[in-house]
């Protein structure tokens, strides 16, 4: 299934609120604890305020041919992917690389040189498949649960011969 993609819309947030819970919620089970995916999921629990943040980012929207929201990726300052969020029914489909591909072409003809992301363990191998490498290992804080994860990068430009200038 090759998605089409949008911007994000503010009417997107309360699909987008169910569509991350889902994600986290189910693909997230075999690398943090029941209390670490909720203080995870209760980030976009008020639905203002998560549709502000996506908002704010340049957030792209995947729909299925029904143009049904079935994913989300958020790029923020050109440079660092915040989000990226696919149904758990669909994370086979391509839809993650659609986003994250469309967020680097951004970003390249933006001027971005390299894309950053704070990726969890459980999206670490998909971040692989696409390239990035990991740079960093650290943690996450949401509400007072840790959560491992690892600062990956991608050069978006080939570095310069030097030696051509």
């Amino acid at each position: 299934m090759t998605p089409s993609l949008r911007p994000f819309l503010p009417d997107d947030a309360e699909l987008l609120t169910v569509l991350m819970q889902a994600s986290v919620d189910e693909l997230a089970v075999d690398d943090y604890s029941e209390a670490q995916r909720a203080a995870w999921c209760a980030l976009a629990e008020d639905h203002d305020a998560f549709a502000l943040q996506l908002a704010r980012a340049l957030t792209l929207v995947a729909l299925d041919e029904d143009a049904e929201p079935v994913g989300f990726a958020s790029l923020s300052g050109n440079r660092t992917l915040v989000h990226v969020y696919v149904h758990p029914d669909l994370t086979t489909m391509g839809i993650g690389r659609v986003l994250v591909e469309a967020l680097m072409k951004l970003s390249l003809a933006r001027g971005g040189e390299a894309m950053v992301a704070d990726v969890t363990d459980n999206a670490r191998p998909f971040f692989e498949k696409l390239g990035f490498t990991g740079t960093a290992r650290q943690t996450l804080n949401y509400a007072d649960e840790w959560l491992g994860a690892t600062r990956m990068e991608k050069a978006l430009r080939a570095p310069k011969d030097e030696t051509l200038q």
